[in-house]
């Protein structure tokens, strides 16, 4: 199991996630603005959240297609979390990097992960 960490970890210094998840996947990509979103996500959350969202045992990143960690989060926390990061986690925030208009589209992206909902 430490392998894999220690991949994923370098896979995220080295910006190098299409190695991990390729450049496909099973997220619907219906309309440009979803593959806006999908892209958002990809290129800020994959390499820890995983390209569908499901997290990493590994990382201890949650599985935003649960829906039991959807019904645990309000939409304005899965926003201050992506903003603001998590304390004591690896999960830093992108405040200083997005748009709040960025960090709005990430929340609703993680929202439309419920599989609850599909």
């Amino acid at each position: 199991m430490k392998f894999w960490s220690y991949i994923l970890l370098a896979a995220m210094l080295t910006g190098s996630s299409e190695l991990l998840f390729g450049s496909g996947s099973k997220v619907a990509q219906a309309s440009p603005i979803d593959k806006a979103s999908f892209d958002l996500f990809k290129s800020k959350c994959s390499m820890c959240h995983g390209a569908e969202g499901k997290g990493f045992s590994a990382l201890k990143t949650p599985d935003f297609t649960d829906p039991k960690w959807q019904a645990s989060k309000t939409n304005k926390e899965i926003e201050e979390t992506v903003k603001n990061g998590k304390k004591d986690t690896m999960m830093k925030g992108f405040a200083d990097t997005l748009k709040p208009a960025e960090i709005e589209t990430l929340a609703k992206f993680v929202r439309s992960l419920n599989s609850k909902r599909k």
